[in-house]
């Protein structure tokens, strides 16, 4: 019985990635139809005599010491008529970082610009409570936001604003770039994820019609479209992902321009990488309770919508499911080697491996279009596949808390991403006053779960069994990379 239940399991684990792999394999093919398509949009022709419509640019920071400068220097180099152009300081940042924006501030009035340092007494809503705040005396009729490690290029605006002659157009959003892609191997493992979705899985759920999401960072709303959507909300922990939703499902829609690139900056210490996943995962879990009953229940949304709407709001959900299909994978392996009876069901389980080759064909995508196409690129592309995967699912204990955290309503605080102004191999993290060396609860858990894969590759060799040995073999490299960076980020 027990066996049984091991192995009900560990399938009803490889049917769930199976599924959730046919729809990245459906997105693969929007997005390669999307590649051959005309964008026929409607746009101004701001060339041709269109009126340049009053723009507001918000920039919320939380103890940003050491990227405001470059920020707001950066910001005031975006080529728009200043009479045109509002600038929203919203500093909810408690230290001595406050100084220094104030003083950038006073610098670019005095050359004219229209900017606003907008403090508040109580950091209420965190991140999108303070978007909310600078909204209420915003003078503009769209509003980009952006966070404060991300440098928009000089004509980001006249890049984006054109589609909003569309009156159906409430957001358009641009693809991330990675300064720093290059700096570590930590580094060109979020670059490697970012790119898949911001090239392969934005791309593909826009071209098909289903929703998207505004990033948080480097899109611009049209005003009327947050209010109609009922303004930004802090009770979830991604609340561009809740805004996102609630717009769409008001009937908005959103343009996303994957060849329009905005710069930032990838977290270099693992400790920032930990707290931006768990906010993300959180809140993706958090979204899914709050708003995909309301999106099932809509008869006007289309079934492709729904679907690859549970697949979006339960993207980070696979956490859970990957680390059940990896601990249930050594009793699997002890039950396959002692049971005979039950080998013709694993040879049914091997076709599961397909799962495997769609991620493989979707990923070489993404990359290949960063990165060329070739022979040299094609094997980089493999290291980093499996070095990717392997590091994923080190991660996943982290994650699979956040999202169950998500899931059952646990209410926890906006921990913001710490921010190094990291540009190139030369500049060093290490100082940095908002780094902390707590050691979560959880890597003891981890640290257990390397020994417990380790023993897994001991024991192919024992039971001469090879079939998970690639497999046991990334968590194990996974969690030991976890574990080790954990206790020596300098290393």
């Amino acid at each position: 019985m027990i066996d049984l239940a091991v192995i009900t399991i560990y399938t009803l684990a490889l049917l769930v990635i199976f599924i959730y792999s046919l729809s990245q394999l459906h997105l693969l093919v929007n997005y390669l139809k999307a590649t051959k398509a005309t964008d026929d949009s409607e746009k101004y022709d701001f060339s041709a005599g269109d009126q340049l419509p009053r723009v507001t640019i918000q920039l919320p920071l939380y103890n940003e010491y050491y990227v405001v400068e470059r920020l707001l220097k950066n910001v005031a180099r975006i080529d728009y008529p200043k009479d045109k152009l509002e600038i929203q300081v919203l500093d909810d940042s408690t230290d001595h970082s406050v100084e220094r924006t104030r003083d950038i501030v006073e610098e670019l009035k005095s050359r004219d610009f229209d900017i606003q340092h907008i403090r508040r007494n109580e950091r209420t809503g965190f991140k999108a409570g303070a978007l909310k705040e600078g909204l209420k005396v915003a003078k503009g009729k769209f509003i980009a936001v952006f966070d404060s490690d991300f440098m928009p290029g000089r004509k980001w605006l006249l890049q984006t604003l054109p589609y909003f002659k569309n009156d159906k157009i409430g957001v358009v959003q641009t693809r991330w770039g990675h300064l720093n892609r290059d700096y570590s191997l930590l580094t060109r493992i979020q670059a490697f994820a970012l790119d898949f979705h911001f090239i392969l899985e934005q791309t593909g759920r826009n071209f098909g019609r289903n929703f998207i999401n505004f990033n948080g960072t480097a899109g611009i709303w049209r005003k009327e479209c947050i209010i109609d959507a009922g303004n930004w909300s802090g009770d979830t922990l991604t609340e561009d992902l809740d805004l996102s939703y609630r717009a769409q499902m008001k009937k908005w829609e959103f343009k996303y321009l994957e060849n329009v690139e905005t710069p930032a900056e990838l977290p270099v210490v693992i400790s920032a990488a930990r707290s931006q996943q768990f906010r993300w995962n959180k809140g993706a879990a958090e979204n899914f309770r709050k708003n995909y009953g309301k999106l099932l229940k809509d008869p006007s949304v289309s079934f492709s919508t729904k679907f690859h709407g549970f697949f979006h709001l339960l993207n980070s959900s696979m956490f859970l499911i990957v680390l059940l299909l990896a601990v249930m994978s050594v009793p699997v392996l002890y039950i396959k080697n002692t049971n005979p009876d039950f080998s013709w069901y694993f040879n049914v389980l091997a076709a599961f491996a397909v799962s495997t080759v769609i991620f493989f064909a979707c990923y070489y995508v993404a990359y290949a279009k960063i990165h060329g196409k070739g022979i040299k690129t094609f094997f980089r592309f493999v290291g980093m596949f499996f070095t990717f995967f392997s590091i994923a699912m080190g991660f996943s204990v982290h994650n699979s808390l956040a999202v169950l955290e998500g899931h059952l309503g646990k209410k926890s605080e906006f921990i913001r991403t710490p921010k190094f102004n990291i540009n190139s191999l030369k500049d060093s993290w290490k100082g940095n006053r908002y780094l902390t060396n707590k050691i979560s609860a959880n890597l003891i858990i981890e640290a257990l779960l390397f020994l417990y894969f380790g023993f897994a590759i001991f024991s192919a060799f024992k039971l001469n069994e090879f079939g998970l040995l690639i497999f046991h073999l990334m968590l194990f490299s996974g969690f030991g990379f976890v574990v080790f960076k954990s206790l020596k980020p300098e290393v």
